[in-house]
C-alpha cells in the first residue's frame, strides 16, 4: 500500500473514532442529578442508563426528547436538570456517513411537551450536507429557543435552513415534511418500509459508527433487511440486521435474564438468545463474556459474513466501553447489530 493511500486511510478512521460514542456526551450531566440530590434515590441513575440506547440510530429520534420530558417531570424543573435535559435533546445522535446520506429527526409537533425544552435543535454528525448550518444553530438554540409554537423539532430545523435528514413520526414512520426537499428520505430508510423518498430503500447503518439497523419498525410485507421487533426466530432471515451484514444461520442477540439455573430469581445474568450460539456457553454476569462469545460463534459455526464479524466486533467495544450490566446493556448490543425491539427477557429466539 502507497504512503499515501495509508494516510488517507488513516484519517478516514480518525474521523471515524472522533464520532464514536456520541451517545454517551449527555450522560454524565444526568448522573450528576442523581449525586446532587435531585429525584428520588435511583431515579437520576435510571434515566442516565436509558441515554445511550435512544441516541443509537436504532431507537427513534423522538425517545431522547421524551427522556427529556422525564428528566424534568422526575426530578423537578430546577435550572440544573433544565440545563442537562437541554443537553440530551441538543444531542447528536450516532451516525456512520460512510453507510446512509442523512440523520433521523423527530417529527412529532408533540415533543418535548415541557415548554423548557422546546425551540432546541440537534447537533448532526459534521459530515452531513450543510452540517455546518444544522450546528451554529443548535448552538443558537441552546442560548436563544427559536419558535417552536406548534412545530416538531425536524420542522424548526427546516425553518432555520437545515433540510438534509430523514423526518420521523409519533409512530415512527418515515415523512417528508412542507419544505423539505422531496427525496430527504430516499436510500435511508428507518426500517419500517413506509420510505416515502424517491430510490429503494436501505437499511440505516451506525450504532456508534458501527452498521447497525435503524429505528424498529413493523416492516410492510416483502419489506427484506427491515427491523422486525425481535420475529426472529434464530434463522437465517436475519431481517433486523442493516444492509450487507449477513449473519448466516444465527441472530446475534443477547439476553439479561434472572434465576438461569438455578440462581437466585433476583439475580440476573446475560446469555445468548440464538441457541445455536448458545450451546455450551453458560449465563454470565459479566456481558463482556456473551459478546464475545456471539462474534466468536458468528465465526466458527454461524457462516456469517466478514462485514457482520466486524459490525460484531465494533459492538463489542461498545459493549465493553458502556461498562453497564443491566437490561439496557442487552438492548444496546441488539440495537447495535440491527435488531432494535428484540425481547431482551426471553431466552430464545
Amino acid at each position: 500500500m502507497s504512503s499515501n493511500k495509508f494516510v488517507a486511510i488513516a484519517a478516514l478512521l480518525a474521523v471515524a473514532e472522533a464520532r464514536f460514542g456520541q451517545e454517551q456526551i449527555p450522560v454524565a450531566a444526568v448522573q450528576a442529578l442523581g449525586a446532587a440530590g435531585f429525584g428520588d434515590p435511583g431515579v437520576a441513575a435510571t434515566i442516565a442508563g436509558s441515554i445511550p440506547s435512544a441516541l443509537l440510530a436504532a431507537a427513534s429520534p423522538c425517545d431522547k426528547l421524551s427522556i427529556a420530558d422525564q428528566m424534568i417531570d422526575e426530578l423537578g424543573n430546577d435550572p440544573q436538570v433544565i440545563e442537562a435535559a437541554l443537553g440530551l435533546v441538543s444531542a447528536e445522535t450516532n451516525f456512520n456517513p460512510f453507510a446512509v446520506d442523512v440523520p433521523f429527526v423527530c417529527a412529532d409537533p408533540t415533543l418535548p411537551v415541557n415548554t423548557e425544552l422546546r425551540g432546541v435543535t440537534p447537533l448532526v454528525d459534521p459530515a452531513v450536507t450543510d452540517a455546518d448550518v444544522a450546528n451554529a444553530a443548535s448552538a443558537q438554540s441552546l442560548n436563544t429557543p427559536f419558535d417552536a409554537q406548534g412545530l416538531s423539532q425536524a420542522e424548526v430545523m427546516i425553518a432555520q435552513g437545515f433540510t438534509s435528514f430523514t423526518a420521523v413520526d409519533a409512530s415512527g414512520a418515515n415523512t417528508v415534511l412542507d419544505g423539505q426537499d422531496g427525496g430527504a428520505g430516499a436510500g435511508a430508510g428507518a426500517g419500517n418500509g413506509t420510505d416515502t423518498g424517491a430510490g429503494d430503500e436501505q437499511d440505516q447503518a451506525d450504532e456508534g459508527d458501527v452498521p447497525a439497523g435503524c429505528p424498529a419498525q413493523t416492516p410492510a410485507a416483502g419489506d427484506n433487511g427491515q427491523a422486525d421487533n425481535g420475529a426472529d426466530t434464530g434463522n437465517n432471515n436475519n431481517d433486523g440486521q442493516a444492509a450487507g451484514l449477513d449473519f448466516g444461520v444465527c441472530q446475534p442477540t443477547m439476553a439479561f435474564i434472572g434465576g438461569l439455573n438455578g440462581r437466585p430469581a433476583d439475580e440476573f445474568t446475560f446469555i445468548p438468545q440464538d441457541a445455536l450460539v448458545a450451546e455450551g456457553q453458560q449465563e454470565a454476569l459479566n456481558p463482556n463474556i456473551i459478546t464475545n462469545r456471539i462474534c466468536d460463534q458468528l465465526v466458527n459455526v454461524c457462516d456469517a459474513n466478514d462485514a457482520a464479524i466486524a459490525a460484531c466486533k465494533d459492538a463489542q467495544a461498545e459493549i465493553e466501553s458502556l461498562g453497564t450490566r443491566d437490561q439496557s446493556t442487552a438492548d444496546t448490543w441488539n440495537a447495535l447489530l440491527g435488531f432494535a425491539g428484540t425481547d431482551s427477557s426471553a431466552q430464545s429466539v
